[in-house]
């Protein structure tokens, strides 16, 4: 298991429930999944020749990345090295690099944004000059996960300092400039999973965004999708033609696409692994799914092809606790309309703690997942779930 972060402790969990021998290794020793394995081993996810040697001396039979980008393609890596289950490794760092992604899209004709990417301040500067004079433009590092160092801009004026956030979060140092793409409905965020070439399941979700911390960090998906059935059905159909031409065979996605007024649909992005946010918790939820258990058990050699689509049943969403702002924890506020509304809370900061504004998953605080009794209801409540969960700053 590589990492064990707070959103990766589900996946350790079940792994050790099921019966497997669980490793867990990344560079943060404090990470709390790391007490749910049976070893753990400070290695850093994203150097793959380490992470191989390490396999190899521990005879691994398998290895997920779960819900954690940067290390797809260590894992697809170690599994190719060692005939494991899993995904060609050049096939998992395509998906998991935006540069590359776009580049496959647009070689293989599908819908993509303009885009172009850079290692240089300079050049950078030059092409948003032009490209901003047309329309938006959207900063982005190459290969970073939860929407961190992402930012909209519609002047040159603040360029510089968004160039060099994306390069902070960039591991391959690459940023990525694209059109923005003005979206009709909420952006889908949902997850999937690849069976033998195909989407076998997948469900799709609306992501939800505090809109004065940054546009592009949800803070809450929720299910079912609002988007017309036929058109949730093309954009299905369009994933599984990617995944077929990059010969995926199994294992979790995490996909984001949007569909913009003249019914475009953009896929922005399939993660070759899992969803963070609660994604899989809530998907169980809303259909009997265990995207966990496919992942761990996919990994591992099971057969899977009894996975099937199956539709939400009911109103359910996660929403991920966080901060306006810079501050000290004073406290957490729920209010008591919310309270009979809420299945699950981990509340993973503390009264004092120092924490920041809310512009990544990196600085989540806290996780729910909450039911209700309609879409309507659903949708008005996570758009404004601050106003009724939220963190109060000394």
């Amino acid at each position: 298991m590589l990492g064990g972060s707070h959103f990766q402790v589900p996946a350790i969990k079940y792994a050790k429930n099921a019966g497997y021998h669980v490793i867990t290794a990344d560079y943060l020793p404090d990470n709390p999944g790391h007490k749910y394995a049976d070893e753990y081993y400070n290695v850093s996810t994203i150097d793959k020749k380490k992470v191989l040697e390490l396999a190899k001396k521990l005879k691994i039979d398998g290895i997920v990345s779960y819900a954690s980008d940067p290390g797809a393609p260590a894992a697809a890596y170690v599994a190719e090295k060692l005939s494991l289950p899993g995904n060609p490794y050049e096939s998992v760092k395509i998906l998991q690099r935006k540069d590359l992604f776009r580049e496959f899209m647009k070689n293989n004709n599908f819908l993509v944004p303009d885009t172009t990417s850079f290692r240089n301040l300079k050049e950078a500067k030059e092409f948003a000059s032009v490209r901003l004079s047309h329309k938006a433009i959207v900063v982005k590092p190459a290969d970073s996960s939860g929407s961190k160092g992402v930012s909209k801009l519609l002047s040159i004026e603040n360029f510089d300092q968004s160039f060099k956030n994306a390069m902070n979060y960039s591991i391959a140092k690459i940023v990525v400039i694209e059109d923005f793409i003005e979206k009709a409905i909420y952006e889908m965020d949902g997850d999937g999973f690849v069976w033998q070439g195909k989407l076998a399941f997948r469900c799709f979700g609306n992501q939800h965004n505090d809109l004065e911390c940054n546009p592009y960090v949800p803070m809450g998906i929720s299910f079912p999708y609002i988007q017309e059935k036929p058109i949730q059905q093309k954009a299905h159909d369009i994933i599984e033609l990617i995944l077929t031409k990059l010969k995926m065979r199994v294992g979790g996605l995490n996909i984001e696409y949007l569909t913009d007024s003249d019914g475009n649909i953009y896929i922005l992005e399939i993660g070759p692994r899992s969803g963070g946010n609660l994604i899989p918790e809530v998907i169980k939820l809303s259909t009997g799914v265990d995207l966990i258990a496919y992942s761990i058990d996919g990994a591992m050699g099971k057969d899977c092809t009894d996975l099937k689509m199956v539709a939400p049943d009911g109103f359910y969403s996660s929403y991920i606790l966080h901060a306006k702002k810079d501050g000290k924890v004073k406290g957490i506020k729920i209010d008591d309309d919310m309270k009979h509304k809420i299945i699950q809370k981990n509340i993973i900061t503390k009264i004092g703690s120092d924490v920041k504004k809310f512009d990544g998953s990196n600085n989540t605080l806290g996780t729910f997942i909450l039911k209700f009794d309609s879409q309507d209801e659903m949708i008005y409540y996570l758009d404004r779930m601050t106003d009724y969960i939220s963190v109060e700053l000394f």
